[in-house]
């Protein structure tokens, strides 16, 4: 089923761009971020002290959306700020799978956010 005025399948997927509503990947995403976030920071933050702004970014994240409601929240600043720490979510070689799918998941929020 499609949705004429916004091309979005009964999926949330973007038909013209294959991509996910931002509200899509909050759903599929956030609990698990909210879950991994703080546990990758302590396991890899004494090797990777980047990952404590991610932490302080996400957190930042998390909150906006929360007030935000069903307003979409003002991401832009933290979104680029993370582009920026992560190095557009450039997974290091030494980290765990849990760490990849931080970085993953934060990327698909991102890209998502941006539509």
């Amino acid at each position: 089923m499609l949705c004429l005025d916004c091309k979005v399948n009964r999926n949330g997927v973007d038909d013209m761009t294959n991509r996910k509503s931002f509200d899509d990947v909050k759903a599929q995403h956030l609990e698990t971020l909210r879950q991994y976030v703080p546990i990758v920071d302590r396991v890899h933050g004494k090797s990777h002290p980047e990952f404590h702004k991610v932490h302080a970014l996400f957190d930042e994240i998390n909150k906006k959306i929360k007030q935000s409601g069903a307003q979409k929240p003002a991401l832009d600043e933290a979104f680029t700020t993370l582009r920026e720490i992560t190095d557009n979510y450039t997974v290091p070689d030494d980290v765990c799978e849990s760490y990849e799918a931080v970085y993953t998941m934060l990327a698909e929020l991102d890209q998502a956010y941006q539509v």
